[in-house]
Order: C-alpha cells, then structure tokens, then sequence
C-alpha cells in the first residue's frame, strides 16, 4: 500500500478517523471513504465507518443550509456567491423532481414523489450525488426533517452497497493496489466537477442578465 491512502492514513494517524473524515468531505464522501478504507478493514468494518461517516453530514446540512445562506445574501460581499448556490440546489432539486416523476407516474403524493427524486439522487454512486448535494435537494424541495431523512440515509445505503461490492471485485480481480489509483481519480473527478460546476453556475447568471 504506497500513495494517497497511506499519506492520508498517515497525516491522520488514525485509520477509522480518516475514513470518517474522508466521507464527511464534499465530493468525495462515501465514495471515497469506503475506497480509503478498504486498505485497512474488512468489507462491513469499511462499509459502515465510511457510512456512518457520510450520514452524519446530513445533519449540519439540513438544519443549516438554508439560515446560512439567507445569511450569506444580506452581505454585501457574499450576497451573489450564496445567490447563485441557491438557484444551483433549486435546479437540481426541480431536476431531480422531474426525473423520479418519469420513472414513477404513478405516484400518488407529492411527497412521495419529492422523497423518491432525493433516494434516486443519493442512491446513485456519481461525483455531487451523495449525502451533501442530495440533502441540500431535499431542503429546496420543502420536505421536512423527518421525511427527508429517510430517503437519504436508504439511498447513501444503496450507494454504499454498490461501490463496496465495485471495491471488494477491484480487490479479487487485481489487487488492494488498485484502490489507491481509483482513490486518485476520485479526487482527480471531484476537482473537474467543482470546476465544471463553478463555471457552469458563472454561466448561468450571465445568461440570466443577458434576457
């Protein structure tokens, strides 16, 4: 084991720590956090450390969010920045809406339709669909605490099953090596998205005041 994982497990000094750490980080989250510590736990030791790393997030970003950014918006200087982040989350949460309505017409309640958009989201194991972003959706869609938890915490479970049985075939078909290399272009990903994302969010307002 050489590269990322162990500059990280030694920077931390703690393997269990650092894999909480690396699935409360943004765009990396469980992802990332059940790759790290594949080099250092067995299947379910990593699975739920990253997990419960990775759920904890909702928390802060649900009671949060939104008193953080109303805040943001009567400065002066992070007036446009917390604008912007605003309409990006409510863009995704009427995309998100629109895309659960497709694969299910037959809802029968706007609730339900809005918590299946979030478990769809956060079920999906992309960069900027897990806890953080799907949790942020959930808040610009209206649901409340209590209906908004569940379809997180059961989507970042699939998600979880889904890169854990992606890490443990990594494992059986090359070696604990090649996590290190996927841990990379994790984050390699992580940064392209933010980039992709800050330019896109740039774009949309000039757009806007172009109409």
């Amino acid at each position: 084991m050489d590269g990322v994982i162990l500059w990280i497990a030694n920077l931390v000094g703690n393997n269990a720590l650092a894999t909480t750490i690396m699935s409360v980080i943004p765009l990396i989250e469980l992802k990332g956090g059940i790759i790290f510590a594949r080099s250092f736990f067995g299947f379910f030791a990593a699975f739920g450390l990253a997990y419960l790393g990775s759920t904890l997030v909702f928390f802060p970003v649900y009671f949060l969010l939104k008193p953080i950014l109303n805040g943001l918006k009567k400065t002066k200087f992070f007036n446009k920045v917390a604008i912007k982040i605003e309409n990006f989350f409510i863009e995704r949460a009427n995309k998100a809406k629109v895309k659960a309505g497709e694969s299910n017409k037959k809802a029968k309640s706007e609730k339900f339709l809005k918590q299946l958009s979030v478990f769809i989201f956060v079920a999906i194991p992309l960069p900027m669909t897990g806890v953080w972003t799907g949790t942020a959706i959930a808040v610009f869609l209206g649901l409340s605490f209590k209906d908004a938890i569940l379809p997180v915490i059961l989507g970042n479970l699939v998600a979880g099953t889904i890169i854990s049985l992606l890490a443990q075939l990594f494992i059986s078909i090359w070696s604990i090596k090649i996590l290190d290399y996927v841990l990379w272009a994790l984050f390699v990903i992580a940064v392209i998205v933010l980039v992709i994302t800050i330019i896109s969010l740039f774009k949309n307002k000039k757009k806007r005041e172009e109409k």
